[in-house]
């Protein structure tokens, strides 16, 4: 059975190599993102050295490695999810000798591999080029940065998997969809780091996992925070994957009673 998995992480490598001109051009979306969010910043920061801890050096830092990181994590399992309910083919995966939610989070690992190697990578390489960005020289930060990454990508993956999951209960879920997308790419930290947040809000988003995603990681890469905090901020990354475990395979359960087709 794990040979099955991994056949499916290859497999949907091989598929996205198809649309790798799509991933090409998206670097330099990308990297324009970069740029444009490298230049408001400056011009925030006009004469000040700090802004929510962050040094102008650290902010652009920041903003490069948290939408490279991006790239990497973002996937569109929920929508795969949502649409596979929708016309029914879910169905089929009731009998099938493998767990449905596995075999979604190894295509999405595929994905994610894929993107790793052709777009974040190569992006971060431009965005260095273009823009002053310093990477840490420490190899420990790296390693440590690297293993959060991939909790990154576990943690978006599952929130993708609990909004396409609720197609079961919903007719149509879109809304619902574009709304968790822009509510992560917001509280994740990408648009605006989480110290900026209003207080209150701030504080409510230590209650929750997004900070976990691109926040939290990005400040260990940045050296804004170090040592013991480090490896904190990978602890909570580990208890927040293994807590969402408990809805999924909740709603799972309850779904799989309540599957209907629609257009019969």
């Amino acid at each position: 059975m794990l040979s099955a998995y991994i056949d499916l992480i290859r497999i949907r490598f091989i598929m996205m190599l198809a649309y790798r001109v799509n991933y090409y051009s998206g670097i330099l979306i990308y990297t324009l993102n970069i740029g444009a969010y490298y230049f408001l910043w400056q011009a925030i920061y006009n004469n000040q050295t700090e802004l929510g801890g962050f040094s102008l050096a650290q902010m652009t830092t920041y903003v490069a490695v948290s939408w490279m990181a991006r790239a990497f994590y973002f996937n569109n399992l929920d929508r795969e999810i949502a649409n596979e309910i929708r016309d029914g083919s879910v169905a089929i995966q009731f009998i099938r000798p493998y767990s449905y939610l596995m075999v979604k989070m190894m295509q999405g690992f595929g994905e994610g591999i894929f993107r790793l190697v052709l777009f974040m990578a190569p992006g971060m390489v431009l965005a260095c080029l273009l823009f002053p960005v310093s990477l840490p020289t420490d190899p420990g930060v790296w390693a440590l940065y690297l293993v959060m990454l991939a909790f990154s990508f576990l943690i978006n993956s599952q929130i993708n998997m609990l909004t396409g999951l609720f197609a079961f209960f919903v007719e149509n879920n879109e809304g619902m969809l574009r709304m968790k997308r822009v509510l992560v790419d917001l509280f994740t930290g990408v648009v605006i780091p989480i110290s900026l947040f209003p207080g209150w809000l701030e504080m409510l988003m230590k209650w929750l996992p997004f900070q976990a995603i691109t926040y939290l990681p990005s400040s260990v890469f940045t050296g804004r925070t170090t040592g013991t905090d480090a490896w904190h901020v990978l602890l909570l990354q580990i208890v927040w994957f293994l807590v969402l475990i408990i809805p999924i395979l909740w709603i799972w359960r309850k779904a799989r009673t309540r599957l209907f087709v629609q257009g019969g």
